[in-house]
């Protein structure tokens, strides 16, 4: 998250950049992965033999580390079960709010905030990063909801926001927070919002809000 750390008894273990890409690409799999896969992968503008080369280095920087990193399984190869992936364990905190099962609906120790890797530019991170930041929004929103129901409206808003701040133009987490502004009734926040929402939506796109936001506000401006 935000970018590469490895951390052993907290201390950081220094990696080479090859070794590096290696760990992040395992960290991202669900399931052990074909080695030519991961080879592919990794080195995407090399030959076969040349890929598998590299591979071949990379695997015995990682075994030079001093802690435990990389399972070889014949062909395959999986991240070791004792490397803790904060990402993982983040994406798996925001499915419990996306399905309703999270016990801890706390904002301030939600941790599913960051980028994946933002400073990579491998190929192959953009497929991951996409649907992290998918997952992270739907999360969110998710999240927004859960507070606004139970009246924790101030947590609800800056979770709303920190939605739109990562991707403001997405109408449904302005959605939501005009939602937490109707549930603790301020009609004039509301109104407030979706006119700055209309106003940026027709200057970066040219377009006008769904049927949905415009039914959403429609009931405060009959009043």
């Amino acid at each position: 998250m935000n970018g590469f750390e490895l951390l052993s008894d907290g201390e950081p273990v220094r990696l080479p950049l090859s070794v590096q890409r290696l760990l992040a690409l395992l960290a991202c799999q669900e399931r052990p992965v074909q080695r030519v896969y991961v080879a592919g992968k990794l080195w995407i503008d090399a030959s076969e033999e040349r890929a598998s080369a590299s591979l071949r280095s990379a695997l015995w920087r990682a075994n030079q580390a001093g802690v435990p990193l990389v399972r070889a399984f014949d062909s395959r190869l999986a991240l070791h079960p004792v490397v803790h992936v904060d990402v993982n364990e983040a994406a798996a905190q925001a499915r419990r709010i996306v399905d309703g099962t999270a016990d801890d609906v706390s904002f301030a120790g939600f941790a599913l905030i960051g980028e994946l890797l933002p400073d990579w530019y491998d190929d192959w991170l953009l497929i991951e990063r996409e649907r992290y930041r998918q997952l992270q929004l739907h999360s969110l929103e998710a999240l927004a909801h859960r507070l606004t129901g139970l009246a924790r409206y101030a947590e609800a808003a800056e979770t709303a926001l920190t939605a739109i701040a990562a991707e403001p133009l997405r109408e449904s987490a302005h959605r939501v927070l005009i939602q937490v502004y109707r549930a603790e009734g301020n009609a004039s926040e509301a109104l407030r919002h979706y006119d700055l929402f209309r106003r940026l939506l027709h200057d970066q796109l040219g377009l006008e809000p769904t049927a949905q936001l415009d039914e959403l506000v429609a009931p405060l401006t009959r009043r």
